[in-house]
């Protein structure tokens, strides 16, 4: 049991001002394995005066002094990496032999890549008679989900802080404890007081206190597109920049001349990574109808090879879901799917044989689903896949762009310039060709109501700045 009893603002370990606190549930057991302050306004409060009494001198420190410490701070994560893998593996359900690679290393590579980048990028150039400087936003405030709690953790505070901007964050309390982890490193390597400020609390307490508090600057938040019209309209309050990284229902378009043997599979993996609880998860593969027998036999062939089980057993390719609540909410979703009509091929609602403790959800697959059920409009944020017919490359480019998404997408096809050609008219911030693997450096964000901005590499540290001209 891990009782964390404060929070962490202007450098210290402090209780909060309210007396609530929140249990964090392990997902494969269903017992309490922790609890975290519920934070409150006033704690916000306190937080967000001290971001901004650091602001000045933070961000007045040289771009190699902010590197260095970026880096001890990858180190530090880097040596309690089997400790924090097995922390989110037990909050959040993921397999332990993904675990670390992609719950810790992707937060390693994002303080490495800001701590070489920010030496790099160019703070000032010269257009004219004009000096164009980008300079930091100043106090941002940070909301995070809980699917993939400390890589959206350290996407955006490294580089808030290499760009010398100061935080609040707020992460999920669904899935908070690794955030202490991070807290506890900042102290370690000596990251002067206020710079970074940990509340735990619940979204329409602390995430709207965050949203809305005179001294925050600027808010990034990742989460459901709900949540972020809600922090999106409490922002425009004092009309603070936001950005906003929502939700998704990507289409993997599966075009005539692919490789099936190998695109499906893919595609189920795709669909399926961190037990589908992944914004950007190609939901929807689009298949031509004239080889749809072939996409569903592979597509089974492949989903019922995702064993469930323990994320700490080898054998376990799908962990549970994080939560009760999403455990019923992905239910409900295969039960109208089947309600709505769509063929189930493998799957449903019940849980997976001998796991009846645990969040756990068998791996789904529906076909004959059309574009305009409920399983192909709505995100699902499950093992769930909806395979759907087409007749024409053009109607599979129409399928994919109608939803109001536009986060990911896939497009396999028999040569890499016919996929691009179609990738290139998917509106969407990204697009996965012929299996191109997620590169770390490459913006990521949507179109449409998947949201506002970008993140990751460079395009993540433009975020954080704002752009003067001084004419001379």
């Amino acid at each position: 049991m891990e009782v964390r009893d404060k929070l962490y603002i202007n450098g210290a370990w402090v209780p909060s001002t309210g007396q609530g606190t929140l249990e964090v549930v392990n997902s494969t057991t269903e017992e309490v394995m922790g609890t975290v302050p519920e934070g409150t306004p006033e704690d916000v409060d306190a937080a967000a005066r001290a971001a901004a009494a650091a602001f000045g001198d933070w961000s007045a420190t040289s771009v190699e002094e902010r590197s260095k410490l970026l880096g001890r701070v990858q180190e530090a994560l880097a040596a309690r990496m089997d400790e924090i893998a097995t922390l989110i593996s037990r909050e959040v359900g993921m397999p332990m032999t993904l675990s670390g690679m992609i719950q810790v290393g992707l937060p390693l590579m994002s303080f490495a890549t800001n701590a070489a980048q920010v030496l790099e990028f160019p703070f000032e150039e010269e257009v004219g008679n004009s000096l164009i400087v980008r300079e930091p936003v100043g106090v941002v405030g940070a909301i995070t989900p809980w699917n993939y709690p400390l890589h959206q953790i350290c996407a955006k505070v490294a580089p808030a802080l290499a760009a010398g901007c100061t935080v609040v964050l707020k992460p999920s309390e669904v899935a908070p404890l690794n955030a202490f982890i991070l807290a506890e490193v900042f102290d370690e390597v000596g990251l002067p007081p206020g710079v970074f400020n940990l509340v735990t609390g619940v979204g329409p307490v602390v995430g709207e206190a965050i949203a809305s508090h005179p001294l925050v600057d600027f808010v990034s938040f990742t989460g459901s597109t709900r949540a972020g019209k809600r922090v999106m309209a409490l922002a425009a309050e004092s009309v603070k920049r936001v950005a906003l990284e929502l939700g998704g229902k990507s289409a993997n378009v599966i075009l005539e001349d692919a490789d099936f043997v190998k695109a499906i599979p893919a595609g189920v993996s795709a669909c399926y990574l961190n037990s589908g609880q992944t914004c950007s998860a190609l939901t929807r593969m689009l298949v031509p109808r004239s080889r749809l027998a072939e996409a569903e036999a592979l597509a089974v062939t492949a989903a019922e090879a995702f064993t469930p089980g323990d994320p700490f057993e080898a054998t376990s390719r799908l962990g549970p879901l994080v939560s009760k609540a999403q455990q019923d909410r992905v239910r409900s979703y295969i039960a109208k799917g089947i309600e709505e009509g769509a063929k189930l091929l493998t799957g449903g609602a019940e849980a997976p044989e001998g796991l009846e403790t645990g969040f756990f959800v068998s791996p789904t697959v529906f076909s004959e689903v059309t574009n305009d059920m409920t399983i192909a409009r709505e995100e699902i944020f499950g093992p769930v896949l909806s395979i759907i017919p087409y007749d024409t490359e053009e109607e599979a480019v129409a399928i994919a762009n109608d939803t109001p998404y536009g986060l990911s997408g896939g497009v396999w096809a028999g040569t890499q310039e016919h996929a691009e050609a179609v990738a290139r008219r998917l509106r969407t911030g990204q697009v996965e060709v012929n299996g191109g693997s997620f590169n770390p450096l490459a913006p990521f964000g949507g179109y449409k109501q998947s949201g506002i901005g970008r993140e990751l590499g460079k395009y993540g540290l433009e975020e954080f700045l704002e752009v003067k001209a001084m004419q001379r």
